[in-house]
């Protein structure tokens, strides 16, 4: 068992009391009260517009992967071996000197690709190369699960093609949303005079890539729409996407991208597929080639290519937006590129060395105990009839539990990384590769084993089309879980994500789907409308916060998370009682009673600081809450945290009883 009741003091205590803040009063802010001393003492650095314990854990990821990358390349490798495409795809991404001496060179032959286009005609087999390489203009796509038969792959057509960084900032007109839509503008120029354009053309250009990027933007369904897996989800015939979009010869499309013979598809989101037709029809092809154009050089300038590239896509995406004020280490994002490349073959490397076998084991065993708890809590819901409860416990029974890292690795033998091409060419091929890998899965049977992310990742997920939990090895590692903590602390921390992935199967899209993974209604109208009473309380308690100045949270768009964090402390809490029954009662530690420890783990998960830029950033796009309202927002609704820390009416933090948040 990987975590057993204790009634002594043998176990390191978990709660470092110099992260508290004990001069705050717990009721009144208790993320200041949990965390204070932490955020005190970990003032932002330049090169971060975030910084909690969750980025704590992710940098000393990169730590790691870092030392096996670098041992890597002091060893002789085989050509063709995953350890001669680690190391040189890192030598190259480092070497700076050859990056700035070849320049733009690299990406010439792309844009002549695009500037040899002679009509509308040739556009089709153009963009879908451009998909290839890894670019994404006018739209998104991916094959995976169909939502209505989860068993097999189909082709996803969905809204895309805007880069400024979400929907909103095309369309709101406050001044900071203006203020970014002007350094947007400024950045689009920049990356064209860099590329050797003339004042003239990168003027041209940006106003091109704005008035198409705004249309797009202005047919695009908001972040809370695209909340609604019914209304973004249209199987259709191929005859229907043509008659949709007859811009863009499909056929042409589709063979191109390596699908020769596709009958339907899903296509999401009706509107903006029809808006791009109108865009090819309408604009003139030099300025389709314009947006082209620039959706390739900054997609290009985000694999750090040289310096004055880099520059300009730090200021616009990490300074503008978010506030930060340096680039980070070279190695750091070098890390990201290879692990975004060859994310599988650098995980298998990490698990061998930071995850023993046995971990995997007790982890399962941890997630059956938040599985019993969960199935207890939802056969005691009073909101909830039989119909729908005996639903909802045959799909929590099927959850398929992934642990640390997959059974089955991925083959890399088909990617070639030749350090005598440059660092473009050879991240296309990448790009490539990726692509093709998505492809040859269409049409075929969903393969339930795969991994959606790396063991080397610092997150966990939900997916509703596999009803599948996943947790990869790096996340379980302090504050979320230590062998040395005691009961209360894990399950405070790694409990409560565990219970937290657990509830997204139940959450107000995750309920949609039923135990195979299929868009389906399960629920009686009745106990359907109920669920959305209870969640519509959620909304409006989120909906009430102000995050900064005069802007507040978006409790529609949060609302999936912020269920998910309410259930992961209910269903925790709810697994950590079970281990104490019959069993003497645990003694405090420093001071602390066990349930005391236990919500203070789960902030201290939460722990961060964060630049106002930010803060106006991840309103608008984030579904997750910020992380001072993962805290003083979630913990108001579970009665445990008013009794563990007596927080009583006249505290700021109360909520009355009858208007807490009950779901599950």
């Amino acid at each position: 068992m990987i975590l057993t009741s204790c009634n002594c003091n043998k176990k390191a205590p978990g709660i470092d009391l110099s992260n508290m803040d004990t001069t705050v009063v717990a009721g009144d802010d208790f993320y200041r009260y949990a965390d204070g001393g932490w955020i005190d003492t970990n003032p932002l650095k330049p090169e971060h517009s975030r910084f909690g314990t969750f980025d704590q854990l992710r940098e000393q990821s990169e730590e790691q992967v870092k030392d096996l990358i670098l041992n890597l390349s002091k060893q002789h490798n085989a050509q063709g071996s995953v350890a001669q495409k680690i190391g040189d795809l890192y030598e190259l991404t480092m070497d700076t000197v050859r990056l700035n001496r070849e320049g733009v060179q690299p990406l010439l032959p792309y844009l002549q690709r695009i500037e040899a286009v002679k009509n509308k005609s040739e556009l089709s087999a153009l963009i879908a190369d451009m998909f290839r390489n890894g670019s994404d203009p006018f739209f998104s796509s991916y094959v995976y699960a169909d939502n209505r038969n989860s068993s097999m792959n189909i082709f996803h057509l969905m809204q895309g093609g805007y880069s400024m960084g979400d929907r909103d900032y095309y369309l709101d007109n406050d001044s900071n949303t203006q203020h970014i839509r002007a350094k947007y503008i400024q950045y689009i120029e920049t990356l064209f005079r860099l590329c050797h354009y003339s004042d003239e053309q990168a003027q041209q250009a940006a106003a091109a890539v704005m008035r198409i990027e705004t249309a797009l933007a202005t047919a695009a369904s908001s972040r809370v729409e695209l909340r609604d897996p019914v209304a973004n989800y249209h199987k259709v015939e191929l005859a229907y996407l043509t008659k949709t979009a007859p811009a863009i010869d499909w056929k042409v499309f589709f063979q191109t991208i390596g699908i020769e013979d596709i009958k339907e598809l899903n296509l999401a989101q009706l509107k903006p597929i029809a808006e791009v037709s109108r865009i090819i029809e309408t604009e003139s092809l030099d300025n389709i080639k314009y947006y082209l154009s620039a959706n390739l050089i900054n997609n290009s300038a985000s694999l750090i290519l040289n310096d004055e590239l880099d520059k300009a896509h730090f200021d616009y995406y990490s300074r503008t937006l978010s506030g930060t004020e340096q680039q980070r280490d070279r190695w750091k994002r070098a890390v990201g590129n290879i692990n975004g490349t060859l994310g599988e073959a650098v995980g298998q490397l990490y698990v061998e060395k930071y995850f023993p076998p046995a971990a995997k084991e007790k982890m399962l065993n941890l997630v059956h105990h938040l599985q019993t708890a969960l199935s207890e809590r939802i056969q005691n819901l009073t909101w909830m009839g039989d119909a729908t409860k005996a639903q909802a416990q045959e799909k929590l029974a099927a959850f398929h539990v992934k642990i640390g890292y997959p059974d089955k690795w991925r083959d890399y033998s088909a990617l070639e990384i030749d350090k005598n091409k440059s660092l473009l060419d050879n991240m296309t091929a990448a790009c490539r590769f990726e692509y093709d890998y998505m492809i040859s899965k269409f049409n075929q049977p969903v393969d339930k084993d795969e991994w959606l992310m790396d063991p080397q990742t610092v997150n966990a997920y939900y997916n509703p089309m596999t009803n599948e939990i996943c947790f990869p090895a790096a996340i379980l590692q302090p504050p979320f879980f230590s062998f040395d903590a005691d009961d209360a602390v894990n399950y405070g921390a790694i409990g409560v994500v565990i219970g937290h992935e657990m509830t997204h199967g139940f959450d107000d899209q995750g309920r949609q789907f039923d135990k195979d993974g299929n868009l389906k209604d399960w629920w009686t109208p009745e106990d359907a409308d109920r669920f959305k009473e209870r969640a519509q309380v959620l909304v409006d308690f989120f909906d009430n916060i102000t995050v900064i100045d005069t802007v507040h949270a978006n409790g529609s768009l949060t609302l999936g998370e912020n269920i998910a964090d309410q259930g992961g402390l209910q269903v925790s809490w709810q697994a950590y009682q079970n281990t104490l029954k019959n069993q003497p009662m645990p003694a405090p530690i420093d001071g602390l009673t066990d349930a005391q420890r236990f919500f203070l783990s789960y902030a201290t998960v939460w722990a961060s600081n964060i630049r106002d830029a930010e803060i106006l950033r991840l309103t608008k796009t984030d579904p997750h809450s910020l992380g001072k309202w993962r805290v003083n927002g979630a913990l108001p609704q579970i009665d445990a945290w008013y009794e563990a820390f007596n927080v009583t009416p006249d505290n700021k933090l109360y909520v009355p009883k009858e208007q807490r948040v009950a779901i599950w």
